[in-house]
């Protein structure tokens, strides 16, 4: 659900539909720097808008306008806990991470669908319609392994430690690097044991160099595996599979997936392929 008074403020914004409010985000996207000329948008697993009846239209406008709202409260809120630390005093000096879930949800959840979209009576999940759009421009969705359902932007703020100059970087990094990052930062060493249990070691990486302007890590493989999906990624080249056969992307050249390249570079996919079977059998023993 969603207050009324958020809502109100997005009536009209999505009525244009799916593939209108699509192109415009990422023309916005590639205005305000955040993707470069390597990236092109893919051909849209969308809906057409048109063919839909109004009845249609009106449920999935509202959908987004709901959706929108909530995203819009959150906001409000963070901006609350920003407020409460710059009352403390120690904003200026507080590393704050904020990252949001990883990819658009396509599952369609209905409970209750005679009641009202945003209200205590109905709950509805967004649909995968608009879970294309708000993936824009990166392809499938949340419970995959292609970009869409596992990349998400990490936004850092720490003026003492990082500046408050915006910095954009594409580097890749993962939840496993947070750990290794507050220990780094509290300068605190990591036990071997707890309660007598040994503990696996970390097996992340600090952020700092890159928070203090380092362009990229270096090079390590990062691994996936959810459901039937299952992805490695090793410098550009990242190899990923929805339960059937590996497919092969540079992401350098390629950051939407649109291009196989498994056939053409097969030495790089079987290296990749054994890499995570190893990775895999040492998690799932």
């Amino acid at each position: 659900m969603a207050w009324p008074e958020d809502i109100a403020k997005y009536e009209g914004a999505y009525d244009r539909g799916y593939e209108a409010v699509r192109e415009a985000r990422f023309e916005k996207q590639r205005q305000l720097g955040i993707f470069g000329d390597q990236y092109a948008l893919p051909k849209a697993s969308h809906r057409d808008w048109e063919p839909l009846s109004d009845f249609e239209k009106s449920e999935e406008i509202r959908r987004m306008e709901v959706y929108a709202a909530m995203i819009d409260r959150m906001d409000q809120n963070i901006g609350r806990v920003l407020s409460r630390l710059e009352d403390m005093g120690v904003r200026e000096n507080t590393l704050i991470l904020f990252a949001s879930d990883n990819g658009a949800s396509a599952e369609v959840v209905e409970i209750n669908p005679a009641g009202t979209i945003g209200s205590i009576d109905r709950w509805t999940s967004l649909g995968r319609d608009w879970a294309n759009v708000s993936n824009t421009p990166l392809r499938f969705f949340k419970n995959d392994s292609y970009e869409g359902g596992i990349r998400t932007p990490l936004v850092a703020h720490w003026p003492k430690g990082i500046g408050t100059a915006m910095r954009m970087t594409d580097t890749p990094v993962h939840f496993i690097d947070f750990m290794a990052t507050f220990v780094d930062l509290a300068d605190a060493p990591y036990p071997d044991t707890f309660k007598g249990d040994a503990l696996t070691p970390l097996q992340g990486r600090s952020l700092v160099p890159v928070f203090r302007g380092a362009s990229q890590l270096s090079q390590r493989p990062l691994y996936w595996e959810w459901s039937e999906g299952k992805a490695i990624r090793l410098g550009d080249w990242k190899l990923v599979s929805d339960g059937e056969s590996w497919e092969l992307y540079n992401l350098g050249d390629d950051p939407v997936e649109a291009y196989n390249l498994a056939e053409q570079e097969q030495e790089i996919s079987a290296a990749l392929s054994t890499l995570h079977d190893l990775w895999s059998n040492s998690i799932n023993p």
